[in-house]
């Protein structure tokens, strides 16, 4: 057996372990931990399948940057570990089964004869100087141009539905907007008020009385 069949096994187990462990983690902090693994873990396929660049790009985008915010989130709110694993057991045999079911199907459409795998053969050895970012990029705006734009797309309007869906406008009150600071006048900016003084009278040590106004 190869040295990177060997690798690879290795690295689909710890995959394996690591989304079982994810999900099945009664810790918040140790579930998002046990993601940060699978997906380096994944990285390391992708670069023994000799596309470094997207495995470099899955560790820098999900576990540099989509994990610690996951991480950094989960560690300041205060979340009810029990309350959220209530309903854990009891909906479990309906996502085994929906998670037997796909597994059923990716195995039957890789072993489909019309998919033929074995017509790809080994992976053969790449040069040099040969270039992961100018091929993807040769196949994204060459042959995929169409979907990938359809991608950006989509998810443009996502970001612009959830921004859209979450505004609430500004309700603070020392907030004014410059249109409407343009408009006060003068007359506007202060109002004088004459309020009548309070007069209260106190007694002193030899018996007279002063009197003493109060604003």
């Amino acid at each position: 057996m190869m040295f990177q069949t060997i690798l690879f096994y290795v690295f689909a187990a710890i995959v394996l372990f690591g989304a079982v462990q994810t999900v099945t983690a009664k810790s918040p902090v140790h579930a998002a931990l046990y993601l940060v693994l699978t997906f380096c873990t994944s990285a390391l396929m992708w670069m023994l399948m000799q596309a470094e660049f997207l495995g470099i790009v899955l560790v820098l985008v999900y576990v540099g940057a989509v994990m610690v915010l996951f991480l950094f989130v989960v560690m300041m709110l205060n979340i009810d570990v029990e309350e959220m694993r209530a309903g854990f057991w009891k909906n479990l045999p309906v996502s085994g089964t929906v998670g037997v079911l796909m597994a059923v199907v990716l195995i039957l459409a890789l072993i489909d004869p019309k998919t033929n795998l074995a017509a790809f053969g080994a992976m053969a050895d790449v040069p040099a100087d040969y270039s992961n970012v100018r091929a993807l990029g040769r196949e994204i705006y060459t042959t995929y141009l169409l979907p990938f734009e359809l991608a950006a797309v989509l998810l443009v309007l996502g970001m612009v539905a959830a921004i859209a869906l979450t505004h609430r406008g500004n309700k603070n009150p020392r907030y004014i907007d410059p249109a409407e600071q343009v408009k006060v006048q003068a007359k506007d900016r202060y109002r004088m008020v004459k309020i009548q003084p309070e007069v209260e009278e106190v007694a002193t040590a030899e018996g007279e009385t002063k009197q003493e106004v109060k604003s």
